[in-house]
Formats: structure tokens, sequence, C-alpha cells
């Protein structure tokens, strides 16, 4: 699962991206369309469950969930008709399975905005009539090919034509497909088409020095309208938090208790981007490691040994799960087997964030 970084050029989406991943390479200048290939990135997802456990079972190593990011080009105004390379840019937002749209929440007369002026919701209105347009074209263009399949009695294309016909009826009500509620058979037949507004969205409020926590009023505007379509909203200062990301671990907590941040606001924003993409995590401790596995939410029991090994979901025949709470109250897992606390689930068993497995497994 990764989700794409997008947004207007200049808005600080390079910068934010070479904080997460810890990036030292240099900046992008300040110009449009400096991100031409996207980057890709992988990002740990801060945990604290994990040092709760290693309190009680301590490993060699530790290794926590982790999140893939690609970093994408500035999209402008006219991008689903080609403008600024955007057929190109849109192309790599089809790839990702959720959006993460950075928003200029800041003045600043040496930063260059494209518009000539700085407001979040018009910047937010350009992105996404410009993801719309793009699936309209593809929905247009596909909608002759699915009839012609389906008049031959497809039963897969018959279901395409009926969610593409649905999508098309969204879009042109001006509502992003997100919002739209398809039949599980319906939404698989369209899947392959990579509808950028039925992804999942986060916004991600990029302030500055002078807004840490995002409580300005061009924060205030983006918050208020993404309630109002159930989105999340995390203030971030990219240009901070590529600072702190410099630092090494004792610098680090003294430039962010003199920001007045009890954590990097890049911490918040990966576990909000884990939430968005509908993934929770579930962990196996023992002395070798103690690591956090990320499955979507709703997986079972076999699904979530597959991430282990493929073999383990096949060969699954039961898991031995505990809580962490259970490991904190009984102290060991010897303990909790004895207070009678350690579950044994099947294959039916649907895995909720935090449980902590052993899988048993043909092998």
């Amino acid at each position: 699962m990764k989700a794409g970084i997008v947004g207007l050029p200049n808005v600080g989406k390079s910068t934010l991206f070479n904080a997460l991943t810890s990036s030292k390479t240099a900046q992008a200048a300040n110009y449009p369309f400096c991100t031409i290939e996207p980057n890709e990135g992988v990002v740990s997802v801060p945990d604290d469950r994990l040092e709760r456990i290693t309190k009680y079972i301590v490993p060699k190593k530790i290794v926590p969930a982790a999140l893939r990011l690609v970093d994408i080009a500035g999209i402008v105004k006219g991008a689903s008709e080609g403008q600024g390379l955007g057929n190109k840019f849109l192309s790599h937002i089809r790839e990702v399975d959720a959006i993460l749209q950075v928003v200029r929440c800041f003045e600043d007369s040496d930063i260059v905005h494209v518009a000539g002026t700085v407001d979040p919701l018009a910047d937010v209105e350009v992105i996404e009539t410009e993801l719309m347009l793009a699936d309209l074209q593809t929905l247009d263009n596909a909608l002759p090919r699915a009839e012609r399949a389906a008049k031959g009695g497809d039963k897969e294309a018959t279901r395409r034509v009926e969610g593409i016909k649905l999508c098309l009826e969204q879009l042109g009500k001006d509502e992003p497909l997100r919002k739209l509620q398809l039949d599980p058979e319906v939404a698989k037949a369209i899947s392959s088409f990579g509808l950028m507004t039925a992804k999942p969205i986060l916004y991600v409020a990029n302030v500055d020095e002078t807004d840490i926590l995002g409580q300005g009023p061009l924060v205030g505007k983006l918050k208020a309208f993404a309630e109002k379509i159930g989105a999340e909203v995390v203030p971030v200062c990219a240009k901070l938090e590529s600072e702190i990301a410099e630092l090494d671990e004792a610098d680090r907590k003294e430039m962010l208790e003199s920001a007045g941040l009890n954590e990097p606001a890049l911490t918040v924003l990966a576990r909000a981007a884990y939430r968005v993409l509908g993934l929770q995590s579930y962990f196996t401790a023992g002395v070798q490691e103690v690591r956090a596995w990320t499955v979507p939410v709703g997986a079972t029991a076999p699904q979530a040994a597959g991430v282990i090994h493929t073999d383990f979901e096949k060969g699954f025949i039961r898991a031995e799960i505990y809580s962490l709470e259970d490991l904190e109250t009984y102290k060991s897992e010897k303990e909790i087997k004895a207070a009678g606390k350690l579950r044994v689930e099947g294959k039916s068993y649907i895995m909720q964030d935090g449980d902590i497995c052993h899988f048993l497994v043909n092998s």
C-alpha cells in the first residue's frame, strides 16, 4: 500500500517528502515541475506499543510498520488536458492507494504561489477539479469498450458498465467518487481504472513557524472544509520538520521542546496516513525481534499470517493471540497462558488492531 503526496507547485511537497523519508538530498529549486519522475520512499509508522511490548519481551531487534510514499510532481490547472505534463503526473496518482494533498497555509513573498495568492480552498478545488476531469476522461473512454463486451454476455463487463455509469452520474454532479458507495463486485469490476477521486484523501496543511499548531485562519478554512467531507487535516511545518529530521536524537528533542511540540508533526502525519489507507497493525514478539505487521482493517487471521510469508496463509492452522493490556497485567506470555488469557483463533477470526500473535502453520 502506498500514498501519493500531491499538490500545486511550490507548496512544500518535496520538502515534506524529504523530511518524512529523512532524505538529505538537496531541496528542489523554487520552480514549478521540479519533480518530474515520482520519488518513492519508505517511512516508519511510529507506534508506542512497540516500546511497551519490549518492557516485557526484550528483543534483539525492533521493527516498526512501514508506509510507502510517492512524491508526485505539482499539478496545475489544466493538468487533465496535458498542461505542465499533467497527463504524465496524473498517471502516477492512479498507481497509489491514497492521496496526501499538501496545501499551502502560509504567506511568504519569497515563494511564488502559482495562482498569485494564497487560498487553501482554491488550491483544493484546482486539484479536485483536475482529478475529476481526468476520471471523466477515463470513464468516457472505457464505456464504449465495456458496452461492446457486455453485449456478448460477459458478466464482468456488465458490472463494469454499471460501475462506469454510476461513476459518470456522480462526477456529473461535481462530486468526487470517494463519496459513492458501490456494490463490492461492481467496485472490483472498475478497480483497474485507478480512478483518482475514488481514493481516500488526507489534507496536509503546510504552515510556517509562526503557526506550528495550525491554529491560524488559513488552516481554519481548510479544516472547516475537510470536516464537511469527512476528511482529516494534519498541520505540518515542512521547513521546520525538514530541519528536525536532520538532527540527532538529543538535538531533535531539544528543538521540539523549543517549538512547543511533544513529537514531530511528521509522526502524527504518518499515523494519519496509515488510518486513511485503512490499515492497522498486529505484532509478533520474541527474543529475536518485536515487529509490527501491516494488514488492512478486516483482514482474517490467515491473511495476516500471509503477510509474514505467503505459505503461512495456505498452511494456516490457528493463531494464538493476546493483548498488550494482558501483557502489561501478567508481565509474560507464560503468565498470560496460565491465567487463561491466551486466545486460540481459527481461520474466520478478524484481526484486531494491536493483537499480539503466534501463528501455527503446516510447513
